[in-house]
């Protein structure tokens, strides 16, 4: 029986991990990527591309190395723990050599159409029109991975400043952004304080004669260094975290959170405070802004209300004159234009069955992958949605019923209007640790804990109380990977390994305290064991 064949659209992180998913399941992907090069939004060009998403030079990633990487391919342990946008692109390259995923690309080809074909209720077929150095071709697949994420489309709402076309400085949107050099001596207004605004408010202060950070609502802001210098989301990223919030009210979790961040600085204070709760939005995560604020480099301001030719008036009535340079960072918005009208985006608004497959088709041949913003790493969500893709296309998996999906996602989009404040921003969040623990369920590989604790009570201790790695979904069911045991053991080993760039004495009694510690945890691990099951 011929295999298969699979078109992957987008070579980005999500495109990469799902043609790997397709060759674990015995399909035959064939990706489409509309330039010459993989690494999607993680590839840094100086002149951004239309349609393409694009970062600035000076890019760190705000999710920690363990936390982001594919499940079967640890990122190299001399790799610092938040990473440039270069060594980011650097371990994609690694994995598609590692896998060798190149030779199902074809690069410099772009995805005219996606239709269904006339057999489609039955076959679940697809009509895929591609173009490459101005020739078109049209191909029949047997499923659909849209990879294309959801960076792509500056989102520039201009009718919302009024003014604005009578201003004499420049004005751009954030993607534009490469460097701070151009802003040497100038006073620049950024609109939005999203982890693209506050990072660029920090950078651009350094060689600005002041920078205005324009927010509507404030922002709660979440450091990458967490308790004891560890990455926060290694932190905050636990089983046990998760057990624990889910016993919790979500107001209880969010004055804890808000407690904790304003320990740090006093969010009032910077004028930071917004009305809503810390878990009701997006966090900004950003290591400086607090210190360039103190500096008075950077000055917090409300929502401009209106341009003038050289200034901006704010909706409290304060004014700023001589206004140099404008730069919105205010989001993205996603679209389709290649695929039939089987899936439909309004505001960034998008109907699909745990965010991946959509309700309404005959035959479930159809998967987006990557598209969702979580309170964690993106690529290891991809790849676990790209297992749960393959095994449906393969057969191996089947979906609900349509009414009981469109019930599913109707309940999911309940819940998210009712946690978030509403925003076009908030249409595709999920949290990290639920998300993941969901997709595991359903391709088969959620860690049976109460089989661990019996069999493997030291690695039971370390995916309990350990961070919620990407590792732990190769310890058993399809694809299990027969290093994911050291490899969860060892995860402090690596997180430190970049950091011990010099030798110091260790303190023996500072080893055996930590040991007792440990003891008592694990006392209480087993305690949590026996009543949670």
């Amino acid at each position: 029986m011929a295999r298969k064949r699979i078109a992957v659209i987008g070579g980005g992180v999500s495109g990469l991990t799902s043609i790997k998913c397709c060759l674990e399941e015995g399909l035959e992907p064939v990706c489409f990527e509309r330039t010459g090069d993989i690494g999607g939004l993680w590839r840094f060009q100086e002149n951004p591309e239309e349609g393409r998403a694009s970062i600035y030079k000076s890019v760190i990633i705000n999710t920690s190395k363990e936390m982001m990487c594919f499940s079967d391919y640890p990122i190299p342990d001399h790799y610092p723990n938040f990473m440039h946008n270069s060594q980011v692109l650097e371990y994609f390259r690694l994995y598609a050599k590692e896998f060798d995923l190149l030779k199902y690309i074809q690069f410099k080809t772009t995805v005219c159409s996606v239709k269904k074909r006339p057999d489609f209720s039955t076959s679940g077929q697809w009509d895929v029109v591609t173009e490459s150095e101005g020739k078109k071709e049209m191909s029949i697949f047997d499923g659909i991975m849209v990879c294309t994420g959801h960076h792509t489309n500056a989102h520039l709402p201009l009718e919302s400043f009024p003014g604005i076309e009578k201003f004499k400085g420049q004005y751009f949107h954030s993607r534009d952004y490469k460097s701070p050099e151009a802003f040497a001596g100038k006073r620049v207004i950024i609109i939005g304080i999203g982890n693209s605004g506050g990072d660029l408010a920090v950078e651009i202060s350094h060689t600005a004669k002041q920078v205005f950070l324009s927010t509507r609502r404030g922002a709660w802001i979440l450091n990458r260094v967490g308790d004891r210098g560890y990455p926060v989301d290694t932190i905050l990223s636990s089983r046990f975290s998760y057990y624990i919030k889910n016993l919790l009210s979500q107001s209880l979790i969010n004055t804890f959170l808000e407690r904790k961040l304003n320990q740090r600085f006093d969010h009032e204070m910077f004028g930071l405070k917004p009305k809503h709760r810390a878990l009701s939005q997006h966090p900004t995560v950003n290591d400086d802004l607090p210190n360039r604020i103190i500096s008075g480099s950077v000055k917090i301001k409300g929502n401009v209300k209106e341009f003038t030719e050289t200034a901006a008036i704010f909706e409290d009535g304060s004014r700023e004159d001589d206004i140099d340079a404008v730069i919105f960072a205010t989001g993205y918005s996603f679209a389709f234009p290649f695929l039939d009208d089987c899936v439909k985006v309004v505001k960034n608004k998008i109907s699909l069955y745990k965010k991946v497959f959509p309700p309404n088709l005959e035959k479930p041949t159809l998967a987006i992958i990557g598209l969702i913003q979580p309170l964690g790493a993106i690529m290891p969500i991809s790849e676990l949605q790209g297992r749960w893709a393959t095994q449906v296309f393969k057969g191996l998996k089947t979906l609900p019923s349509q009414s009981e999906m469109m019930a599913e996602i109707s309940k999911a989009q309940e819940e998210m209007q009712k946690r978030y404040v509403d925003s076009q921003r908030h249409t595709i969040q999920g949290d990290y640790v639920h998300t993941m623990e969901e997709l595991a369920e359903m391709v088969g590989v959620k860690p049976n804990l109460l089989s661990l604790a019996f069999t493997d009570p030291k690695l039971a201790f370390h995916v309990l109380f350990g961070p919620c790695t990407p590792v732990h979904y190769r310890l058993q069911g399809p694809g299990k990977w027969d290093r994911a045991r050291e490899t969860i053991l060892t995860t402090e080993d690596r997180i430190r390994k970049p950091l011990m760039t010099r030798v110091i004495e260790k303190n023996d009694s500072m080893t055996s305290t930590m040991t007792v510690v440990k003891f008592m945890l694990a006392v209480a691990f087993f305690a949590i064991l026996i009543s949670y099951f």
